[in-house]
């Protein structure tokens, strides 16, 4: 599902962001090299759709990884070397068991150096929207590309593990608390129901603002559309 109000938000929060900061700014992830991301990298705008890589064709969520099987072959740890340069021992972490045999394993790399771009623009201009964007799948292998190549953005993954995406969430998906949704669309619907069926909560707005919904020891179901992902505020009052 595409979410209009996000793309207009991502093109103007790259500009803002590539203003602010030019192509110096930040001291940024370890290329396999040992240098700096590329242009070409960072200056990808931050959401609305998986990024495009020069590694293997992307999956639903941009993982350069996503369409091959589960049993493909990786390549040992001591067989992860760049075609030039050298791999720091983060990025061989993050690379470890994640490079099937016979790929390029700076494409791989790639994938994780562009995750940390696209957060590290993204907090700056609007934290919420980055966590969404990890909670909405928007952002690549976000949890091992933050846990090995730029561990400052460890709380946006902690916070978004506590979030909801669109969607249906039933039984011990649930957890009681107070949950926003900061970047809405206008056909933003939401539904809380009991183990009865009965509606414990629902809304409609249709203005795209930011709106909150309490998700009680009582649900059994939390049903969203156009919502684009929701934040947790608190545990319920």
């Amino acid at each position: 599902m595409r979410y209009p109000f996000l793309a207009g938000a991502a093109v103007v929060i790259a500009t803002a962001a590539l203003a602010a900061c030019g192509s110096s700014a930040d001291g940024g992830e370890e290329t396999a090299a040992g240098g700096r991301p590329s242009t070409t990298a960072t200056t990808a705008p931050p959401v609305a759709g998986p990024p495009t890589t020069a590694g293997p064709t992307a999956g639903p969520t941009g993982d350069a990884r996503a369409e091959e099987p589960e049993d493909t072959p990786k390549a040992p740890a001591g067989k992860i070397t760049p075609a030039t340069g050298t791999f720091s021992e983060k990025q061989k972490e993050y690379l470890t068991g994640r490079v099937p045999k016979g790929m390029d394993p700076a494409a791989v790399l790639q994938t994780g150096q562009e995750s940390c771009d696209r957060l590290r623009y993204l907090v700056r201009a609007d934290r919420d929207i980055a966590v969404a964007a990890i909670v909405n799948g928007e952002v690549a292998d976000a949890k091992p590309a933050v846990a090995h190549l730029c561990p400052q953005h460890q709380d946006l993954v902690d916070e978004a593990a506590l979030g909801y995406a669109d969607g249906s969430h039933t039984g011990a998906a649930l957890r009681p608390g107070r949950y926003r949704a900061p970047s809405p669309t206008a056909q933003c619907s939401w539904q809380v129901l009991a183990a009865s069926g009965k509606a414990l909560a629902s809304g409609s707005p249709g203005s795209g603002k930011p709106v909150s919904v309490t998700v009680t020891e009582r649900a059994r179901t939390f049903t969203s559309t156009g919502c684009y992902a929701w934040l947790p505020e608190g545990d319920e009052s």
